[in-house]
């Protein structure tokens, strides 16, 4: 009998730190925001970890051998995929729009994750630490859950509810 391997949990990052260099790695997002930084397995195999004040922000990418910035930092127009359209205004002025999930248990954390405007670049997402930001700007709600139907009362129960007009 064959027993399968364990999925790797470790997602391939490139971290960009406030001093704007950029190291490769690889990264379990589970972690992310439930410490005080980042435990990085670099692309050599070495352990590094990164403080959250240290880090602009970490892009989880398709390849490492792509540009890891996104091409687009805003959206041309208005974006169809479900969540909070957010404008971020990072401590050195640059400004980068995505998508958050529509939970605000997840915005309490110590950084954000969103989705960039480039859905099919390099960047599948990227998280930011709370540290990084000057300002976060929520531009639109997409995607509005429905409210669900009030239940159809029969013929006969709204006519008893009503308050008789003309005695019958």
């Amino acid at each position: 009998m064959k027993i399968a391997a364990p999925a790797s949990t470790h997602k391939r990052v490139v971290v960009l730190l406030l001093d704007r260099t950029a190291v490769s790695g690889y990264l379990n997002p589970s972690l992310l925001g439930h410490g005080e930084g980042a435990d990085l397995l670099t692309c050599d195999g070495e352990h590094r970890a990164i403080p959250l004040g240290e880090i602009k922000a970490i892009y989880f990418v398709r390849e490492f051998t792509e540009p890891f910035e996104p091409e687009r930092k805003i959206f041309l127009s208005r974006p169809k995929l479900d969540g909070l359209w957010v404008r971020l205004r990072f401590r050195d002025e640059e400004l980068l729009e995505g998508i958050v999930p529509n939970n605000l248990l997840d915005l309490l954390d110590t950084g954000v994750q969103l989705i960039p405007p480039d859905l099919h670049g390099n960047v599948l997402r990227i998280f930011i630490p709370r540290v990084a930001l000057a300002e976060m700007k929520v531009l639109g709600v997409m995607g509005v859950a429905r409210r669900s139907p009030q239940p159809s009362h029969s013929k006969d129960a709204i006519s008893k509810a009503q308050t008789k007009l003309f005695g019958e």
